[in-house]
């Protein structure tokens, strides 16, 4: 361990219990939000600060979050959709603002018990990281893992892979562990972090966004650790319309092809982005795609080659 890996180890050690600013993102959340608030007001941790960005909702998103004044609840309506990436930052900056010593960037999609903030922050001291995840499960299959923790494939252009994904919860992943992955569904942050590598790429809007960020913290030498005593149930997909969805199609590819390009040397870059076109272009001469799906994923790599670094 360096000097500066230690000095940051000694700085974390010294930090107990501080305020959290919660960051959420909603875009039409009124079907989610009402159990997501539920849940964050029976934490027994009590200093927090939940901070909603709302991207323009036109259902009744807002109205819900002006019912909670039984919350410590900042909303900022945004007159556009702003992307998840930049509405996260304006929550990070809000919280950074008011002099929060973590973020947690928490999925409003998700639900959850009323130990939840209290096991991450005691986590995050404990094993003196950068950041933490709980075990993230299916809500309509709790018994289903949905992400414990992940990793990078480094062999597949760094695509990235959830421990555990769609396993049953037998017991495999009971151990408190170093990842160098987590989903920004949720994940507790040092506000310290910010300051060392940045806020979200606002370009990614969706997705990957949080691949950026793992990977900018993993070359900065952030640890990052996966707390499987702590539980989330995560409705997945249930604002975007799942993975078929054209919206999840488009970004998904898009970004895939814009995280290479930003990233990797030029050779190795090029190559990859070749083979993941390759790769899509085989699925629809298999007929795993339809030709409607490739001719959007075409467009959608297009699109992330001509994006601006």
């Amino acid at each position: 361990m360096g000097n500066k890996d230690i000095s940051m180890a000694n700085s974390f050690s010294k930090m107990g219990p501080g305020k959290i600013g919660v960051v959420t993102v909603t875009y039409n959340s009124a079907d989610v939000l009402p159990e997501f608030l539920d849940s964050i007001a029976v934490q027994t941790y009590s200093d927090f600060v939940v901070y909603v960005i709302d991207n323009a909702s036109k259902d009744d998103t807002i109205a819900i979050c002006k019912q909670r004044s039984d919350l410590p609840l900042v909303l900022v309506p945004n007159e556009t959709n702003i992307g998840v990436a930049e509405g996260n930052n304006q929550g990070i900056r809000k919280a950074l603002e008011a002099g929060c010593e973590y973020v947690l960037l928490l999925n409003n999609d998700t639900v959850f018990d009323g130990n939840l903030i209290a096991q991450l922050q005691s986590g995050l001291v404990e094993h003196q990281c950068a950041m933490i995840t709980p075990k993230i499960l299916y809500h309509d299959n709790p018994q289903q893992i949905w992400a414990a923790g992940g990793y990078f494939q480094r062999w597949l252009g760094y695509r990235v892979k959830h421990y555990g994904s769609d396993q049953r919860d037998s017991g495999r992943f009971e151990e408190v562990r170093t990842i160098t992955y987590a989903p920004t569904c949720c994940v507790l942050v040092r506000s310290s972090v910010f300051d060392q590598i940045g806020l979200m790429d606002p370009a990614y809007f969706v997705y990957s966004d949080d691949t950026d960020f793992m990977y900018r913290a993993g070359n900065a030498g952030l640890e990052i650790k996966y707390l499987p005593g702590a539980k989330v149930f995560h409705k997945v997909s249930s604002l975007t319309g799942g993975a078929a969805s054209p919206f999840t199609m488009r970004y998904c590819t898009r970004n895939r092809i814009y995280f290479i390009r930003k990233h990797l040397p030029a050779i190795p870059a090029a190559f990859w982005a070749a083979t993941y076109y390759g790769y899509l272009l085989s699925r629809y001469l298999m007929r795993m795609d339809k030709k409607s799906a490739w001719t959007l994923k075409r467009a959608a790599i297009l699109e992330g080659l001509k994006m601006p670094l």
